[in-house]
């Protein structure tokens, strides 16, 4: 697999106005050689769907429900994420996991919920600091990992993994190239215990990825790419950071 992945989380930020200018830019500056997709709040996806229509971004939602419908409010089904062309969604986000106690058990069932109707889910793992400075780090992944049972087998495949360690989000504290690298080969040893070809499985790195970062991060030998946060709400460190991908996959 040479093309890195490059994902935007815009999280609960933007305007209309705003959201237009932001793709403009992103869009006129866009390097080849690297895929990229932008995960945006629910009131949004139609205005930026609109936007990236036909272009070379795809379009990505923050959440889904693990429920196909029904008296859930509030929720989004997948099935309505489909329907205004979503192609990934992020799902198990530590915020959402922290903010909204969502258990291991519900990401496993978003997952599903989200293969089932063709899109591709993201899902993140990651270890608090008191659970990697107590030695936890690697149990807390394998159990994040090992709940996605609720996934097929043959659809596992399909699913992009995302490590964020939890105290490198949004704090400016990023993991070291060592740290990412063990836990991304962690990782891509525990999927190939469960996939045909776990090479073919993208694991994405999150965590304060700057754009002075973003090419050593992902030149590590099991890095497929990046979710970003807060450096993708602007135009130019989101550039450079997609420039730094597609560099470390032709230099790979």
């Amino acid at each position: 697999m040479k093309r890195k992945l490059v994902v935007a989380n815009w999280k609960m930020n933007g305007d209309r106005a705003r959201n237009r200018v932001l793709l403009d830019y992103i869009l006129g500056g866009m390097p080849s050689g690297v895929d990229c997709a932008v995960c945006v709040p629910f009131p949004y996806l139609p205005q930026v769907g609109e936007i990236l229509e036909g272009r070379a971004i795809a379009l990505g939602a923050q959440d889904v429900s693990e429920f196909s419908g029904g008296a859930y409010t509030g929720d989004v089904s997948a099935a309505m994420l489909a329907d205004w062309r979503v192609r990934f969604v992020v799902v198990g986000h530590s915020e959402r996991r922290a903010l909204h106690l969502e258990s291991d058990d519900v990401v496993g069932r978003k997952a599903a919920a989200a293969l089932g109707s063709g899109l591709t889910p993201i899902v993140c793992v990651g270890e608090t600091l008191a659970e990697r400075e107590s030695g936890a780090a690697e149990q807390v992944l394998l159990r994040q990992l090992d709940a996605l049972a609720a996934v097929l087998p043959s659809e596992l495949q399909r699913v992009v993994v995302a490590y964020e360690p939890v105290w490198a989000i949004g704090t400016g504290r990023a993991a070291t190239a060592e740290q990412v690298q063990e836990v991304l080969y962690f990782v891509r040893r525990w999927l190939a215990r469960h996939v045909e070809d776990a090479n073919q499985v993208r694991i994405l790195y999150g965590g304060s990825v700057k754009p002075d970062t973003a090419r050593q991060l992902f030149g590590l030998p099991d890095a497929n790419g990046g979710l970003i946060g807060g450096a993708s709400l602007e135009a130019q460190p989101f550039l450079e950071i997609c420039r730094a991908a597609a560099s470390s996959a032709r230099s790979s």
